[in-house]
């Protein structure tokens, strides 16, 4: 059970850096703490990046 809201709260903070990604906005401006949420936020960041430079948004 513990697991699961773990995985969700990590899912949650991907979805957010995805999002400040796709707006723009910098790597700089993660707002968490805890590493394994930390490094879900800028793996989104760096997929919206990415995702940014192929095109798939302007």
């Amino acid at each position: 059970m513990m697991k699961r809201q773990k995985r969700d709260r990590q899912d949650r903070a991907y979805a957010k850096g995805y999002q400040a990604g796709v707006s723009g906005r910098s790597k700089e401006i993660c707002p968490y703490q805890n590493t394994a949420e930390k490094s879900e936020w800028l793996g989104g960041w760096r997929e919206a990046m990415s995702d940014k430079q192929s095109g798939l948004f302007k």
